[in-house]
């Protein structure tokens, strides 16, 4: 039987800038199925964002050494989030996105790869865990959002289209 081969244009490749979307959500009931409502309620955070990190999804694994065996297995085990932060552009007054989500608040980060219109997303159950002011030289000023992943986020999940 022949392999079948990856064709790559099946996959629509994209360039995540002017296409991904991150939404602040102050709630969304189940993360598995996030309502039009709910997100409809959140706030487009792609206007301000200048840079991310972490937002991914990863499993410790378990080593299995056995007696009689010389080569260790493993077990998929503990699925962790990479710490995970956004860094957006402040406001010289003040008038920024610390004002919709200040240190220990508690909400919901979506981010569709594709866009909304994709119909897919990661939903990640959050907390601000601290927002530091990033100086810089040389570059417009900044504010950094930590934020506490508090549940296994609810990956490649359909995002309602209205």
């Amino acid at each position: 039987m022949p392999i079948t081969p990856n064709s790559p244009a099946a996959i629509t490749r994209f360039y995540a800038v002017g296409v991904t979307d991150v939404l602040w959500c102050p709630s969304i009931a189940d993360t598995g199925a996030p309502t039009f409502a709910e997100l409809d309620a959140g706030t487009d955070l792609g206007q301000e964002l200048a840079d991310w990190s972490g937002w991914t999804v990863s499993t410790n694994m378990i080593d299995t050494p056995a007696l009689k065996e010389r080569f260790v297995g493993q077990l998929p085990g503990r699925i962790t989030a990479e710490s995970s932060s956004i860094t957006f552009y402040a406001d010289k007054l003040g008038a920024d996105l610390r004002d919709l989500m200040p240190r220990d608040t508690l909400g919901y980060i979506v981010i569709a790869d594709g866009g909304l219109a994709s119909a897919v997303g990661d939903v990640f159950r959050v907390q601000v865990s601290a927002v530091a002011k990033v100086r810089s030289m040389d570059n417009a000023a900044q504010l950094r959002f930590d934020f506490a992943i508090l549940a296994q986020p609810a990956e490649d999940v359909t995002l309602p289209q209205s």
